[in-house]
């Protein structure tokens, strides 16, 4: 499996582990209703969820993640 295809499914799981509990939340302990749950779980889950992406280096491809509650971008092996 190549990694831009590592990064994109990377990225599918973090947006979705974030999503699915807080529209759960939304729905289950706030009075909002209709689309606005799901789009405020959207944005909750682009904004809290971890960026993967790859980069052609000199020694190949790279895997790189940036996340909101971690300081700078990591290298992913």
């Amino acid at each position: 499996m190549s990694k831009k295809v590592k990064a994109f499914l990377y990225n599918l799981l973090g947006f979705a582990a974030i999503f699915i509990p807080v529209r759960i939340l939304l729905s289950t302990y706030t009075n909002l209703e209709g689309l606005l749950i799901p789009l405020t779980a959207f944005v909750v889950g682009t904004l809290a969820a971890p960026k993967f992406q790859t980069v052609q280096t000199n020694e190949g491809e790279k895997l790189f993640m940036k996340w909101l509650f971690s300081k700078g971008v990591k290298e992913i092996k």
